[in-house]
Formats: C-alpha cells, structure tokens, sequence
C-alpha cells in the first residue's frame, strides 16, 4: 500500500505547488483567498455557537458545584452551599451508557451479507455420499453432473466447468478441490452447507474489531459518552491513516521497529469543533473546523505527514506561539494562569471548496473536477499560513467527523444534555438548602435581649456559663431575655426533596437507578424494583439509538469503506453490511440467554428444524454468556470437517433385543408404562453386544418387573 494512495490519490490527481512560492511569514496574493476562505467560515461557525457555550459553561458549573457570576449573594446569606446532584445524575447516564454500548465486550458494531449480496454467492454445498440414479446405480463419487432429475439441469451452451463457476469469495482455494459442489443451501443430512457471503463478513468484522482496538476506540467512544451526557454532544472522528511503530529487536539485539500503515480514530471535544451553523446533523453539513491547540512537538510531527509543507511549519514555529485563549477557557480551569499559553493555534478544515478558489492559487484539481463548481477538500491553517491544502482522499468524499446528540435537538445542530434538562431544578435545590442552613444557624443559637436601664453602667456584654450581671435599683422585672429564633428548615428541606423528585422527572433517572437507599411500595421486592428499573431504563433506549444512527453506523461504514479502498485482501470483499449492535444491547444477558435456548428448543422439532439457523444460534448463546464465539464454536469448515469425522467415527448399528433396547428395565411392576434407564451393560450382561447371541432369550422382563437372568455360555 503506497502513501500516495492513500492519502489524496496519485500526485497527478492532487497536485500541490504551495513549495514552490516564495516563503514570506505572510501567503502570497493567490493563497490568501484561500486563507480568506477557512477564516470567513470559522468566524461564522463561530459566532453562531455562542449560545451553545453558554449552555455548556452553565453544564459545566453544574456539573463541577461552582455558581457562575451571575449569582449574586445577599449579606444576610451566609452558606454558599452547592448540591452536586448533576454529577451524580450525569454520571449515572454516562454509566448506564457504557454499560449498554459494551455489554458483549466488544466495540458495538458487526458486518453481515446483505439480504441479497451480490458479487460473492450466498450458501454452496456438496454431498458428502453419492446419490443413487433411479436405477439403482450410485453416481461415481466426486461426479459434477449429478443424476437426472435431481434439479441441475445444464442451461443450453452448458460445459463441465458451469458448476464450478461460482463467486466463492473467501472459500475459493478452500473449495477448489471440492467435487459435486452446488449452489444453495443443503437439505439432507448428508450435505454440507458453506456460506461465502458470511465468511467475508465475518472476515471483514475481524479486522474492523482488531482495527478499533489498536487505535483504542473504546476509550474513545467512552469520552464521547461523558460529553452526550454532559453537554448533549459528543464527537468521534476517523478512520485516518496512520503509520504505527511495532516494537522490534533484530537477532543481534538492535532496535528495528516496524513500521505499518493503520487506521486509527479519535475522539474531540465539542469545544474544539464548529461545524456549519446551518446545518442540522452531519448529513447537512458542507464543512466542519476543528480547532487544535499544538505544541512544537506536535506541529514539528505534522511534516512526517504526507503533503504538509514542512518550510512553512518551520517558519510558524520560527514565529513564535500565538495561541489566543478563548473566553470560555479561563471558566472551564480551576485557575487562571497569568502568563501566555506556549501553544500554536491549529485549523483543520474538511469540506466543499469553490473551484475558482482552488484554482486561483494555482493548485492544480485534475480533470476529474474539472467541471465541478466545487470539490471536497482538507486544508490546515496557522499563523495565516496554509500547512495543507489536498482533496479529500476518501471515495465517496465525506467529512470524517460523527456528532451524536444525547437528547435529538430537531432545530439545532447540538442536542440537549443531562445537566441542561436538570438546571432549573439545581437551582431550586441550591436555594433551598442554602435557605435551610442560614435558617438553622439562626434558630441553633439564642438570641439575648437585655434592658441597660436595669443594669449597672460598664459591664461587660458578653455572655457565658456561670456569667454574673450588676443590677441596680429601680423597677422590678427581668433585665435579660432569651429570645428562640423559629425554625423553619423543615419546610425548606421538603421544597428540597421536591426539586430533586423533579430532577428525577427531568432527566428520566430516578435516584433509586443510581443508588439511592430507603425505597418504598413496590420498589421493597425484588420483581417490584426490576419492574422500576425496567421502566427507568426506557429513556436511555433512545440515547442508544441515537448513538447508533448518528456514530456507530457511519463510523461502522467509514471503517468497512477505508478497507475496501485501501485493503485489496480479496477474502474480506463482498456485498456487505454494517449494523450498529448499541441497542441490540439492552436486553440483559440472562433474558437474551434464556430466550436463545427456548427458540433452540422450538426449532429441534423435525418440522421446524430446516427454517432454523443453528449456527447462528449458537454462536449467539456463546455472546450471552459473555463468551467469545470464535473460541467456543467451530467455523463452517470446522463445522463441516467435525461432522464427517462424527460420522465416519459413528458405531454402525446393532440390531435390537426382542425384549427391549439394551439398558432399559421395565419399572412398572408388572408390564406398566413407566419406563426407566439403566446403566450401560457390561460383558456378560443381557445387552452387551459381544456376548454370543444365538442362546439370549427372545422374551419380554419377567414378573415383578425383574429382567430374566441368562446363564454365561
């Protein structure tokens, strides 16, 4: 696989002259409007989601228990207390998430041949015995022509070789050597049944499953998780073509790494992407911007990458950094450092470009776009410098980012999350507990009332155990008094409990789905709160389908199309397709177990048995048993080698006592039903095949149920 394929084409197809400018710390005339271009519609992506960051930033102090400075604290409020029930409310979504998204142990995404696939044939089989003609005469073994009226006629202009011209795909060298082969599935016991369609997909899911886990995609998506939860959105992006170093030591112990070119993903912070403001989804997005902040290290790496311009990076870094915080950064640290960030500042643009930008900076399209008003590009930007500028290398051309909202926002492009659905009501509880603390310092405390006319002039105040005040004459009566402030905190604390119930109307999560203890009613039996969490987990179904339309699908389909563009392994080509397995998730394993083993047990009926797909079956129940299936089940060629060996290994059959199969005694006292099993007979013993037969009784059991005794010959 050659970098130029794999990164934009052939260098005729995308053909940079950016090296060939004069280098100057500014672009010349005809890449500024190239620069013009990424920085008109960064500036309005990023004016437009300035609503969304204040809706984050506000997530986000909920999230942390920090009040923002629009609140404002009275003298006479003293607490400034913070009840962090968004965190355990987010937390709890974010794990209910994880918990769903990884229930098979696996990244959530499988390939299976299409309904209809096209390209590679569905099932072939071939009969292990030769089949009789109707005279009698078996058809010599390993014969392609089979026997009249078994349904394979010739079409007309047929030859010896029509029934090997099948699409095998995969199984093709496997299958090469294999006579009699025919194309459907088998219907006797005798026919072995080869799915080509299904080994490609599955051949193609394992390499997309040992794909995802070199570039640590579970990590990814588990980020992308917490920001669902948190913010409403989160972003995954890939498959990229990298080059990985495998560690390697050489027989005379030098350090010889290998070096091979991956796909890999990863995940970016909704604070970093500004996607097209009119745009609703992925699908209608023309362009996406996604704001990097580099150090040298990280800029330096980017000349490794194919078509950055490595002079005009080393003239950015010669610039110096330039990294100009944003306003929402100074709120999301718990400080604000008062010196400079040492970071460069990064754009990366993917999406449509105008033709006549592109070609006013001279950069040369290819003729295959020649006629487009647009095209598909990526261009990298610092310091009013251009990095990269290439057409997309990916066919069909997308934009390799996914954004999956955790609660679907129809008339914006970012969802709604947890923390925004619970603000009003963190509010609610904040206030009231701050309400209630203030109240019971107050009412904690006596207040003292004390009348100076009756007490001698110049005594100290102060108030303490075994404390003497100086009375002088005049009217009699109490000169102290001990004044209660009432308490109201209880009310207060009811107002409390009342918002958070609102929260756990507000967000779908009720508190005893993350722990909460002291539930009552229906909620003290162990159906009555498998029942309550049955009920609680049905909001998150549609979180999960969520993830499932708008990241596991098109990541699924990204990833099957970069193997399909750039892996030209033949035993993973076929008329595929991706599924999203999120939801399929949410049944637990013990129900999904349980429900396997009843469908088993119907479709072992005769009748029904050829309308099931056991292996299928049983590759199924080894995933609800939190097994790998491809350690615990055979494949179809070990499947089909298992069955001849059985087969071949069998007993033949030994012809049966008149009194009964062998082992098995009458246990009904006297010629009854009831029928029991016995243990396996020995030599010597009735039923033991290598005892001489010609002398063994043909009767029945005797009387009382006993069988009758036959002396040794």
């Amino acid at each position: 696989m050659e970098e130029d394929d794999i990164f934009g084409g052939s260098e005729s197809d995308v053909q940079i002259t950016l090296d060939d400018v004069k280098e100057t710390h500014d672009e010349p005339t005809e890449l500024r409007n190239v620069v013009k271009y990424v920085m008109e519609r960064y500036r309005k992506a990023e004016d437009t989601r300035r609503q969304d960051e204040d809706r984050w930033l506000q997530s986000y102090r909920n999230y942390r228990g920090i009040y923002g400075p629009d609140v404002q604290f009275t003298e006479a409020e003293k607490s400034r207390v913070f009840i962090k029930v968004t965190k355990t409310k987010t937390l709890a979504a974010y794990g209910q998430i994880i918990d769903v998204l990884f229930a098979n142990q696996k990244f959530p995404i499988s390939v299976d041949p299409t309904i209809l696939p096209e390209g590679v044939t569905e099932a072939v089989n071939f009969d292990m015995q030769p089949q009789p003609q109707e005279g009698g005469a078996p058809v010599q073994e390993g014969s392609i022509y089979g026997f009249e009226g078994d349904g394979r006629d010739f079409p007309p202009g047929a030859t010896a070789d029509t029934l090997r011209e099948m699409n095998l795909g995969p199984l093709t060298e496997k299958l090469s050597e294999v006579e009699g082969l025919q194309e459907g599935q088998g219907l006797t016991a005798t026919q072995i049944t080869f799915s080509p369609a299904m080994v490609a997909a599955k051949k193609m899911e394992k390499k997309i499953m040992d794909q995802l886990e070199e570039a640590h995609a579970s990590k990814q998506l588990r980020s992308t998780a917490f920001e669902m939860a948190l913010f409403g959105t989160g972003i995954m992006k890939g498959p990229f073509a990298v080059d990985k170093e495998y560690p390697n030591w050489d027989e005379e112990g030098e350090y010889n790494p290998t070096i091979k070119t991956v796909p890999s993903t990863s995940h970016v912070s909704v604070w970093n992407f500004y996607p097209d403001p009119d745009a609703s989804n992925m699908d209608e997005a023309q362009y996406v911007i996604e704001r990097h902040k580099m150090s040298r290290a990280q800029l330096r790496a980017l000349k490794k990458r194919p078509f950055f311009r490595g002079q005009v990076i080393d003239d950015v870094i010669a610039m110096g950094e330039g990294y100009v915080k944003k306003y929402w950064e100074d709120d999301l640290r718990d400080y604000q450092t008062d010196h400079d960030i040492d970071r460069f500042e990064v754009l990366e643009y993917w999406g449509t470009v105008d033709r006549e930008v592109l070609e006013d900076a001279n950069i040369d399209i290819g003729d295959d776009f020649s006629e487009a008003d647009e095209v598909q590009a990526n261009i990298w930007y610092c310091n009013n410098r251009i990095l990269r500028a290439v057409l997309n290398p990916f066919k069909p051309a997308r934009i390799p980012y996914y954004a999956v909202p955790y609660e679907l926002n129809p008339y914006s492009f970012f969802g709604v999350g947890i923390a925004e659905n619970m603000d009003d009501t963190q509010t609610l509880m904040n206030g009231f507990m701050r309400m209630a603390v203030d109240n019971a310092v107050l009412s904690g405390n006596l207040l003292i009332e004390i009348d100076e006319t009756n007490l001698v002039p110049g005594q100290d105040l102060s108030v303490y155990p075994g404390k003497v005040f100086r009375r002088q004459g005049g009217a009699p009566g109490q000169a102290i008094f001990g004044t209660k402030f009432p308490n109201v905190s209880n009310e207060n604390m009811q107002l409390f409990d009342k918002a958070r119930v609102l929260a756990d109307e507000s967000t779908g999560f009720p508190s005893f789905a993350h722990g909460q203890t002291g539930v009552a009613g229906v909620g003290r039996t162990a159906s009555g709160i498998s029942m309550l969490m049955n009920a609680a987990a049905g909001g998150i179904k549609t979180v999960i389908k969520n993830v499932d339309d708008y990241l596991l699908a098109p990541l699924g389909k990204a990833m099957f199309s970069f193997n399909m563009q750039f892996d030209f392994d033949p035993n993973i080509k076929g008329d595929l397709e991706v599924k999203a397995r999120g939801t399929e998730s949410l049944m637990a394993n013990e129900v999904r177990s349980q429900r396997l083993m009843q469908f088993m047990q119907v479709a072992s009926n005769p009748t029904l048995a050829p309308f099931a797909k056991f292996p299928y079956i049983v590759r199924e129940i080894a995933k609800s048993m939190d097994l790998d299936p491809d350690k615990v089940t055979n494949s179809f060629e070990e499947a089909a080698l298992q069955q001849k060996l059985m087969q071949q290994n069998a007993p033949p059959p030994q012809p049966q006592q008149a009194g009964g199969p062998p082992g098995v005694q009458d246990t009904s006292g006297g010629g009854g039903s009831n029928i029991g099993v016995g243990q396996a007979p020995v030599p010597g013993e009735q039923g033991f095949t290598g005892n001489e037969q010609s002398q063994q009784p043909t009767g029945g059991p005797q009387e009382g149920g006993e069988q009758a005794q036959v002396p040794l010959q």
